[in-house]
């Protein structure tokens, strides 16, 4: 039983080989799917961390923003540059946050593929053989399969040991081969189903059908809860410049984006566990608590380091405040010894200045008067050639 392999399935084969040997180990459709989607989380950590620190250091920077979006309230061109630049000053990536919190939307489509197609994916069958086997069971018992016929694979699959002969009569190259079943229930659920969200339109009440319909709820109201948090343990690490924390400037920051996500993901999330088969809506909800505890870790790691750098502000700004506090003080002092008001410039430069000029303009009287010159007609010549006798008029000689 080979796969016949395409470009497509260059996820899908090693998803498909993942979970099948997951399933081998639980021998249970459901915790393969949660520890599938646990081993993916495991994965992507290195990507899942970068995204945090960008995401805790855009937190960090709201209060910062704030303050450039109020300086420049009606030029918001100015405003985003000056942003920018502050943004690539601290090495802070403005898209880090949202383009790697984008992958597991990338990897939920191939795993669709691989629940929707398990003889192919999970069993290794080619997509001829698939195809004749549907047509098998599809033609012994037709009440098995829905009028979708686009999940004919999940319908036949836990049915292949009890057409096991038909199938190898009709098809010779398995005549050798075991053809087990792939048994879909999860605490009481067939996760092969796809849910229906019209109760009105239900067949019956039982435990399946309504179990069914709260796995999409359940994904969606995960997804709610895990951006919550993440807000939360976010605006936690931000800060003022004095190492205060100010969580309203990164809520403030975020609250557009938040309001945008907060109905995007869990509208997905429903969209996606009212159309497709309930075990995509199973590893959505595992993979979202998964993701709630994975941000509450790295939120804790990480901001081990941001209040050891807060610590160091709080100090600063508590030194700043205490030297200020000092000066204030010497001027307090001096209103109260002069309460009419300093009226001289009592600055000592400016008194070592005009002592000096005194002591120089002493220093260059004469005898003659207060010419420096020692000449009262000509009291500003200058220059060792200056002879008294140069201009003596005609008259006197």
């Amino acid at each position: 039983m080979i796969l016949a392999f395409s470009l497509s399935d260059f996820i899908r084969v090693p998803f498909g080989y993942l979970l099948d040997f997951l399933y081998q180990f639980t021998s249970n459709y459901g915790l393969a799917l949660i520890l599938f989607a646990l081993l993916v989380k495991l994965i992507l950590l290195p990507f899942s961390i970068k995204s945090k620190k960008s995401t805790m250091q855009m937190a960090r920077m709201a209060p910062l923003v704030q303050a450039i979006q109020s300086k420049y309230p009606n030029d918001p061109q100015k405003a985003n540059l000056e942003i920018s630049k502050a943004y690539k000053e601290e090495g802070v990536s403005m898209m880090g946050g949202c383009l790697w919190s984008l992958i597991p939307l990338l990897i939920i489509f191939p795993l669709f593929y691989v629940i929707r197609e398990p003889l192919e994916y999970m069993l290794h069958f080619t997509q001829e053989q698939a195809d004749q086997i549907v047509s098998i069971i599809k033609g012994a018992a037709p009440e098995l399969f829905s009028s979708n016929s686009y999940y004919d694979q999940i319908a036949a699959a836990p049915h292949l040991s009890a057409y096991a002969e038909q199938i190898k009569a009709a098809i010779p190259e398995l005549a050798n081969e075991t053809i087990p079943n792939l048994n879909f229930q999860f605490l009481g659920v067939n996760l092969g189903q796809i849910p229906s969200f019209q109760i009105w339109a239900w067949e019956s009440y039982d435990w399946n059908t309504i179990g069914a319909f709260l796995l999409p709820v359940l994904s969606a109201g995960s997804q709610i809860l895990s951006m919550l948090v993440s807000q939360k343990m976010n605006a936690s690490v931000s800060v003022d410049k004095d190492g205060n924390v100010d969580e309203d400037a990164a809520k403030k920051a975020s609250q557009k984006q938040m309001k945008v996500m907060l109905w995007v993901m869990p509208l997905f999330s429903l969209w996606i566990g009212f159309s497709y088969p309930c075990a995509l809506s199973l590893y959505w909800l595992a993979q979202g608590l998964f993701s709630l505890l994975q941000d509450v870790v790295l939120t804790k790691r990480y901001r081990k380091f941001y209040d050891a750098e807060d610590s160091i502000k709080r100090r600063v700004a508590a030194e700043r405040a205490a030297a200020e506090a000092e000066r204030e003080r010497i001027r307090a002092q001096r209103r109260s010894e002069n309460p009419d008001g300093i009226v001289e410039n009592t600055s000592k430069k400016k008194l070592q200045r005009q002592q000096a000029m005194k002591n120089q303009s002493a220093g260059k009287k004469t005898a003659e008067g207060d010419s420096p010159s020692g000449d009262p007609d000509r009291p500003y010549a200058r220059g060792r050639a200056y002879q008294p006798d140069r201009y003596r008029s005609q008259t006197e000689e």
